[in-house]
């Protein structure tokens, strides 16, 4: 392969990480969240799962910070959208009800700063979406929690929106 050919696909292919921000997730003690509470895992997988995917939700935001950005984030505590109802027989063959009513929420604090370690934004967040079931959600194949990565990324786009976020 010729060298010329060899820069441009190295460039290619380190270009989606050399122009976004950063991302550094925290999971503050996930054995005391409200819900994530498995249905036919057990409960160190499904946690491992959901901290595992929830983790490229926020990778996935970071995309959207400009390049010199570290956001720094500490889960606090998650609670799934639905609710896990135990079957007759016990086991780990129980049933996650999604309702209206068992809304997916998350709280969590961050801290942003630019390249020179300013902190450009910081703050402590409930972000909870009691409307989960309205509207139209378009899964992105990327996580099987398809209502809370919803639910970030609405809440992450009114960040910017409202310029508590920078953006590219």
């Amino acid at each position: 392969m010729n060298r010329r050919l060899l820069a441009m696909l190295s460039v290619a292919l380190l270009s989606p990480l050399a122009h976004a921000g950063e991302v550094s997730v925290t999971w503050y003690e996930p054995e005391k969240y409200t819900d994530i509470r498995p249905t036919n895992e057990t409960r160190e997988v499904f946690r491992d799962r959901v901290t595992k995917e929830l983790g490229l939700v926020f990778a996935d935001l970071a995309k959207k910070l400009p390049d010199d950005v570290k956001w720094l984030v500490t889960v606090t505590d998650v609670d799934l959208a639905g609710d896990v109802r135990p079957m007759m027989h016990g086991g780990m063959n129980d049933i996650r009800i999604i309702k209206d009513v068992y809304w997916p929420r998350m709280a969590l604090q961050f801290q942003m700063t630019d390249s020179t370690g300013k902190v450009i934004a910081e703050g402590k967040e409930d972000i909870k979406d009691m409307n989960f079931m309205m509207g139209i959600r378009i899964p992105s194949g990327n996580t099987s929690f398809e209502y809370e990565e919803k639910m970030l990324h609405d809440w992450f786009k009114k960040q910017q929106r409202d310029g508590r976020f920078p953006s590219k």
